[in-house]
Formats: C-alpha cells, structure tokens, sequence
C-alpha cells in the first residue's frame, strides 16, 4: 500500500461498490433491463460499464504501455467508445455481468493495494496517483449507482464517502474547462459543503473572492452530471463561480451533456 489515503480511498470504494452490489444482485433477470436516466442506458449499461473502466483501469496500472495504446484507439472515436463498451457488456446474462463485475474490482483493488508509493498512472485524462485512481472509481461506483437507485426507484442514504466525490469535483474544475476548449478562471474558488452528517468540507482559500455553497450531496449530483442546478441547491458567489456550476464535471472524457432540469 503507498500510503494511508490511499488505504482509506480504497476502503470506501469497497464500500461503495458493496452496497450497490446489494442493490443490483437480487434483481430478477428482466429488471436489469429496466431503462435508467442516462438515454439509452439500462441496469445492464450502467454494471457493463463499470466493469469495462474497472478493466481498463486495471490496465493502466498493471500495463501503461498497452493502455496508452488502447486508450488511443478509444479517443478516437471520442463520443462513441463510451457507449460501446458499455453495450457490449449489457448483452451478457445478469449473472455473467455481476461475476465479471465483482472479479475485475476486485482485481483492480489489488493492484492499487500493492502499487508502490509514488506510482502514478495514465487514463482518458491526465495521469493518475493510486488514491486518484481508487477517488476516481469511486465517483464512478456512486454516480452509475445513482442513476440504477433511480430506475429502481429507491433512495440512497448518502454517507461520508460523499467527500471523495466532492473532493474529485473540485479538483477537476480546471479539467472541465479544457476539455471545451476554454481557458479556466486563474484565481482558486472557495467551496464549502455540508456533509450527510452536518460536518463541514472546505476547499479552497478562505478568502477566495468566488465561492460555491451548499449540500455536499447536491453538489455530488452536480459534478457528476446526475442531476440540473436547478433543481439543487448549490449556490455559487461571484460570476466565474456561477459559470463553473454549469459545466463542472467530476469525470474524465467529453464534456457531458448534463440532465435536463425537472419538469423540462
């Protein structure tokens, strides 16, 4: 293990796939076609999906070579290859999906377990520490997550692992910039939160000029595209604050199309 946090980050990964496993695991085969908020996307897409960026996250660590020579063919064809590797695997019977789903996290849990300290790796966008990585999955577990919690009706209690998905928005505010072409805001903006607990995150200078306020879970939803500002309540401080709300993405790849607000 390369250090504590990344002890911790992987701890609450396991966690947080665990508890959607529970979710998913007792659907009968024909539920896991049940259509979810993403266009096009069922039960079945968002697993499928999960388990080919764990695989190729397993890559990256074990192989940069051959990611970087995999990777490339995907970003060539930047709006499909998402798509495509999830529909591949929602073809397979429910219970094939699930077995290759919880052998390929697992997989990859060992390998950023015995990475060794310093390690750093590549991905769709700039290279990645062993915390990051496990951050990054972890963000993705919690966002597919919701999107199946939703097609299946149910509401999800939020947790305090909620702050490894905050703090992978904040941090990739610059990245939500330059994967549109802009240039981002020089000055750091002040982000503070309130936790599923009413504890306090913060990021950010405490005099930041910019800042953005509100619900750790609601601005959880936001960076990962799951849910429209409108319909949350995150608030933003001064201008370059407001427009960051409407582009912010805690994700590698594209730029997302984002959520229409309720009622749209």
């Amino acid at each position: 293990m390369s250090d504590s946090g990344s002890a911790e980050v992987l701890g609450d990964l396991h966690s947080e796939s665990e508890e959607l496993d529970r979710l998913v695991a007792p659907l009968e085969p024909g539920r896991w076609l049940l259509a979810t908020p993403s266009p096009g996307w069922s039960i079945a897409h968002q697993i499928a999906h999960l388990t080919w960026t764990d695989s190729a996250a397993l890559l990256a660590v074990a192989d940069p070579e051959a990611f970087a020579a995999e990777s490339g063919q995907d970003l060539a064809a930047p709006d499909t290859f998402v798509d495509e590797g999830a529909a591949a695997g929602a073809v397979l019977p429910p219970a094939e999906l699930l077995a290759r789903w919880r052998d390929g996290r697992a997989r990859l849990h060992g390998a950023l377990r015995g990475a060794p300290p310093g390690a750093r790796f590549p991905w769709f966008g700039p290279p990645m520490s062993t915390t990051s990585m496990a951050t990054a999955r972890l963000m993705e577990t919690w966002a597919h997550g919701q999107d199946i919690a939703d097609a299946l009706g149910v509401r999800r209690e939020p947790t305090a692992r909620l702050r490894h998905v905050a703090w992978i928005g904040v941090r990739a505010r610059d990245y939500a910039y330059a994967v549109r072409g802009e240039q981002p805001p020089a000055a750091p903006f002040r982000v503070e939160l309130t936790g599923p607990g009413g504890e306090w995150w913060t990021y950010g200078p405490e005099d930041a000029a910019q800042r953005v306020t509100g619900p750790a879970l609601d601005f959880c939803l936001l960076v990962t595209q799951r849910a429209h500002r409108a319909d949350l309540a995150v608030r933003a401080e001064g201008p370059d604050a407001d427009a960051w709300l409407d582009i912010a993405q805690a994700f590698a790849g594209p730029a997302g199309p984002g959520r229409a607000p309720k009622g749209a």
